[in-house]
Parts: C-alpha cells; sequence; structure tokens
C-alpha cells in the first residue's frame, strides 16, 4: 500500500513530466526518475515494427520496459501447427526483445482467434497491474487486424478503469493497410535506434522481415522523420481525458 500511496502522490506532483516526451528526458540514474514502460501487441513483431525505436531508446535510457502480447501469433506460420507456430514465434520475440532490452509477458490469447469479455479484460488488467507503468503503448483501435483492435480495446479498458491514470499512447503498424486514420499528435527521433529497432524487427524470421518494412514502415520511420525534421521517427497518438488531458507534452 505505501508504495501505491508514493506513486499517486508523485502522479499528482509531477503530471507534467508523466508524458512521453517527459519520460525521455528523465534521469533515470535517479530512481525517483526512473520509469515502468508497458506496451501491449497483438502478436510478435507488432510492439517492435510500431514502436521498437521508441522503446529501445527507452530501455537505452535505463527505464524499465515490458512488451506483453496479446498472442504468441499461432496462425502465423502457414502450413503449421498453432503449437508449433506458438513455440517458433514466441522465441523470436524472446530474441527480440533481448535486442531492445525489454521483458517479454504472454497473454495468452490465440492469434486470429481474439476475443473481448470480462475474463480476459481482468487478465489483461492484472498483467498490467503487475508492471505498475509510469506510461503505456498499444494499437490504435482503428485497425484493419482484429487482433490489434482487441489488444488495443483491452489496454483502453484497463485505462478507463485505472484509478491511477498513466499516459496512454497509441502506435501505429502498416499505416494505410492497417492502421487507419492515424494523425499523430507526438513524434520521437529514432534515428539511434532505428537500427536497434530493425534487429529487433528481423527476429521474427517467420514472418518475412522485408516483407514487414515493405508493408510501409520503413516509408513510416521516414515520413515521421520529416515531419519531426529528423532523419527517422515514430508517431504517436496520445489518449486524453479522463483527468489526463490538462497538461501540455
Amino acid at each position: 500500500m505505501s508504495s501505491r500511496r508514493n506513486f499517486v502522490k508523485s502522479t499528482a506532483a509531477g503530471l507534467g513530466l508523466l508524458t512521453l516526451p517527459g519520460i525521455l528526458s528523465a534521469d533515470p540514474k535517479n530512481p525517483l526518475e526512473k520509469k515502468r514502460i508497458v506496451c501491449v501487441g497483438g502478436h510478435p513483431d507488432d510492439p517492435e515494427s510500431g514502436c521498437g525505436g521508441t522503446l529501445a531508446k527507452l530501455a537505452n535510457a535505463g527505464h524499465g520496459v515490458t512488451i506483453i502480447y496479446l498472442t504468441t501469433g499461432e496462425a502465423g506460420i502457414p502450413g503449421t501447427s498453432h503449437d508449433e507456430a506458438a513455440r517458433i514465434r514466441k522465441q523470436e520475440a524472446i530474441n527480440a526483445c533481448k535486442i531492445l532490452n525489454a521483458k517479454p509477458v504472454f497473454a495468452g490469447q490465440i492469434d486470429g482467434d481474439t476475443f473481448v469479455s470480462n475474463e480476459t479484460l481482468k487478465h489483461v488488467q492484472d498483467l498490467i497491474a503487475a508492471e505498475n507503468p509510469h506510461l503505456v503503448f498499444t494499437h490504435w483501435p482503428i485497425d484493419s487486424h482484429k487482433d490489434h483492435q482487441c489488444a488495443s480495446l483491452l489496454t483502453i479498458q484497463t485505462w478507463v478503469r485505472s484509478e491511477n491514470k498513466f499516459p496512454l499512447y497509441f502506435f501505429e503498424v502498416c499505416a494505410g493497410e492497417q492502421t487507419m486514420g492515424f494523425k499523430p499528435t507526438d513524434f520521437i527521433d529514432i534515428t539511434d535506434t532505428q537500427e536497434q529497432k530493425r534487429k529487433s524487427v528481423y527476429c521474427h524470421t517467420s514472418q518475412d522481415p522485408p516483407g514487414i518494412y515493405g508493408c510501409g514502415h520503413a516509408s513510416m520511420e521516414e515520413f515521421r522523420g520529416r515531419e519531426l525534421g529528423v532523419k527517422a521517427a515514430e508517431g504517436f497518438v496520445r489518449m486524453t481525458g479522463k483527468g489526463m488531458g490538462g497538461f501540455s507534452v
């Protein structure tokens, strides 16, 4: 209870810090400024391709990063059984997390058969609460992939129901083909971590990494970089409302 009270106190006292730009400017060598970051993605490779550069930047700075994969990619390798595909893709995710300096967590839903219910929401709430995050990333909810939508909705509902509001940011994947109607509120320069991100994506050998980059990710990094005025960047939409819209970024 004492740690929870301290978190509430620090949140109330430092809302201006608890934004994505604020956390990136924090000094994690100071225990009071070291933050815990959670990213919730639909499948192995989604967090890496969507915001891997930013996750790497946060982890490299000394913050704690956890990636929660809603599924283990069971349906993602044609001609392979779900059990075998899950084994392969889980290891690929673990390998990618090593490159990003992140901790992998697997939520246990099935690729292609995800759903939102009171039980699945409670499970995701528990997984996120266990990390006690200062900031959370997830999919933009307007996405052509049902699993991405489920990951997003479960995270949004966790945020809505959370007593201690954490900043919530949405990332994009395969813009135009999967993520639709995405207009970033925030941009993060990933020039220094672009190659680290690429290496993490290339851990997912079963998913044709060149094809992942061919699905708009290379152009996304370049275009978001142009918007920010740097070589490469990732764009995000910040959730507002429920007490989280009263500060600037």
